[in-house]
């Protein structure tokens, strides 16, 4: 990326904090200096005593190449080009250890506290390998995309009315090579653009990208907020994986780290010896839960710095969603601080108002300047308006993780189906609050990891119930309102934790079970894929109905999904290992169901229970619907039936009017159930 250089209008952008260009000017850029190749380095550090270019091209010596400080508090150097030639060193190292200890620097800056440190490039666009922490000088010219067509159709695209089914993955762990080898990214392509497309998922979800010293921090601690992480390659690289993705209509969402950052020396904390990007007082900017320093949101330059940032990976690395991580942790002072460890606003009360402030221009930004981007948070509290427009006072996020309905279910999967009637609130509750935010359901890393056990393992009962249960509870969250999201791993039936270390237990395809869990999951994100009544409408009720809702005491379900003129889907689960021979639900009007999907078929690994035959609604009332019909419910099941409509019922005599009274007495005394012949 050539250099830009700033006038004076761009300078005062960054430091009022409305700067999304930052990245053109600061960092190291190639420019043409009167014919002469030349890299400039730009800083900011306005405490620093002195600041200097150094690395391996001068053998560290930090006295060589001192920055001249401007008035704004940055600091400027230009260096030919030639001291980071691969050729001048290759004798004396060879090829490629040359290039990487050539273009390998740090900022040796004399802080305001009178101490030197060697510090990474806040805007480097590439950093050394870990356990190395220098930044690399490194051009993001040149790459030649081949996607414009994937681009040009994003621009149009409807997110909220349109399937999003996220497969979300850490790329150091799906798969490996011979050896335990840790693949780069085009390997990884190879195998994931067939797999995914083969499983009918739309999107990849990528644990963070950025580079991070520490495998075990996933990457959620970032250091190097503008480069891609050199475990798997180099940007250029990353650029085709994407590229890739795109060219066989796979979306790309990025994992993004804008609440806290590590406290690594090399990192941004106490940047120039003073708090730069972390506020001063340790209320407000230590995190020692997680051991990381919280962003000053209050601060023009960090703003600034996270907004270009943002609009960086998504202009040069073209992705197509942010999920923002920890947005509670912004929101919020006194996120997971105890009382008198925090400092209030100014009107005294918890919320973090600069922070709120950012988010809202974050989020106004990213969708003006890349329409049918997806900006993602992860919000774990009762925030209001999280996807809420911004001019009607919301944050102006277009998804949220549904965080309540991810705990209420998994707490309700992990009991014996015997309790769970005494909690089948857990898995009715979040229709209350279903359209109050535009939803993802997210089964993520984070419920697979830390002693949580896996998916599968989660679900009690022999290996035969564990593996009903897990089906039963995908079919439920396909069909519940909301886009999708599941950790890899997940599909196949991880038998244990997600582990970050190994690749996934991808030999457990050779055992059954596994292979057919695999095969439900394709079908049932195929079926969401290629039905809008399991996608189109997830902002209303217009799109959903309950038809039986309050059958406690046999834990089952139903309910229909719809969008407009679109064929009918409903959906009913049987959170128990009991069969029900005649389970009726309620219908609003007179049709025909067709089984199109049941988890208990034996291709799936089920018993083989299935309903083989359409089944016609009758004229008899249930659940408060004019309607009923009697389907079969296998043990820990889902089942899925289209709705064919049919002509309305002959009108009621008065006689048979009086005797759907009686019945509908007797359905409301015995709470809602009706069984077949009654």
């Amino acid at each position: 990326m050539q250099y830009q250089a700033p006038d004076q209008a761009e300078r005062d952008r960054f430091h009022q904090g409305t700067s999304d260009n930052a990245f053109r000017y600061f960092g190291a850029h190639p420019v043409d200096e009167n014919g002469v190749a030349r890299w400039q380095f730009t800083v900011w550090a306005p405490n620093a005593r002195s600041v200097s270019v150094t690395g391996e091209f001068c053998d560290w010596d930090r006295g060589r190449h001192p920055m001249v400080k401007q008035f704004d508090g940055t600091w400027e150097l230009r260096l030919d080009a030639s001291l980071f030639s691969v050729e001048r060193d290759m004798y004396k190292y060879g090829y490629p250890e040359a290039a990487e200890r050539l273009t390998a620097y740090k900022y040796a800056i004399e802080g305001a506290d009178g101490n030197v440190v060697l510090k990474a490039d806040p805007f480097a666009f590439q950093s050394e390998k870990r356990p190395n922490s220098a930044s690399r000088i490194h051009s993001l010219d040149g790459f030649v995309w081949h996607d414009a067509k994937w681009m040009e159709k994003r621009r149009t695209w409807d997110a909220l009315h349109s399937p999003v089914n996220i497969y979300e993955m850490h790329l150091g762990t799906w798969k490996r090579g011979e050896g335990g080898r840790v693949l780069r990214y085009g390997e990884i392509a190879d195998q994931l653009i067939p797999y995914i497309k083969d499983m009918n998922y739309t999107h990849v979800e990528l644990l963070p990208v950025m580079e991070h010293p520490l495998d075990g921090s996933w990457g959620y601690q970032v250091t190097g907020y503008y480069s891609v992480t050199s475990r798997y390659g180099t940007p250029e690289e990353f650029m085709d994986f994407v590229d890739r993705l795109h060219q066989n209509g796979i979306g790309v969402i990025l994992d993004w780290v804008p609440a806290h950052f590590p406290r690594d020396e090399f990192g941004l904390r106490r940047f120039d010896g003073s708090p730069c990007y972390e506020h001063p007082d340790p209320r407000r900017s230590d995190m020692d839960q997680w051991g990381t320093c919280m962003f000053d949101f209050s601060r023009g330059e960090v703003r600034s710095f996270l907004k270009s940032n943002a609009a960086f990976w998504a202009e040069y690395f073209h992705v197509d969603g942010l999920r923002c991580d920890a947005v509670s942790a912004m929101l919020y002072h006194d996120f997971c601080r105890q009382e008198g460890q925090w400092l209030p606003n100014k009107f005294g009360t918890h919320d973090n108002l600069e922070a709120i402030s950012f988010l809202q221009e974050l989020n106004t930004l990213m969708y003006w300047r890349f329409p049918g981007i997806m900006m993602i948070a992860e919000e774990s509290s009762a925030w209001p308006k999280v996807t809420g427009r911004v001019d009607d006072g919301g944050l102006g996020f277009g998804f949220k993780w549904n965080m309540g309905w991810m705990n209420d279910t998994l707490s309700y999967i992990k009991l014996d189906p015997v309790y769970r009637k005494y909690h089948h609130d857990k898995v009715t509750f979040s229709m209350m609050y279903a359209f109050s935010e535009n939803f993802i359901l997210a089964f993520s890393h984070d419920e697979v990891v830390h002693g949580k056990q896996s998916l599968l393992d989660k679900n009690p009962g022999d290996v035969w119930r564990k593996f009903a249960g897990l089906r039963a509870l995908y079919g439920y969250m396909t069909g519940h309102p909301g886009k999708k999201l599941l950790f890899m791993g997940g599909e196949f039936g991880q038998f244990i934790e997600w582990k970050d270390s190994d690749q996934l237990d991808w030999f457990l395809l050779m055992y059954e079970k596994h292979p057919q869990l695999q095969a439900f999951v394709r079908e049932l994100n195929r079926l969401y894929l290629t039905m809008p009544a399991l996608h189109a409408v997830d902002d209303s009720w217009d799109g959903f109905q309950w038809l039986s809702v309050n059958d406690r005491d046999r834990s089952c379900l139903a309910f229909m999904r719809s969008a407009g003129r679109h064929t009918r889907v409903v959906v009913c689960v049987n959170f128990t290992p009991v069969v029900y021979k005649d389970y009726r639900i309620g219908l609003p009007f007179n049709c025909e169901l067709n089984e199109i999907l049941c988890s208990d078929r034996e291709e799936y690994a089920g018993s083989g229970l299935y309903n083989g035959l359409p089944i016609k609604a009758e004229d008899v009332p249930c659940c408060d619907l004019p309607a009923s019909a009697c389907v079969l419910l296998p043990p820990l099941s889902c089942v899925y039936f289209t709705v064919k409509k049919l002509r309305p019922f002959p009108k009621r005599k008065a006689k048979d009017a009086e005797k759907d009274a009686s019945i509908a007495e007797k359905l409301k005394a015995e709470g809602g159930r009706l069984r077949g012949g009654e």
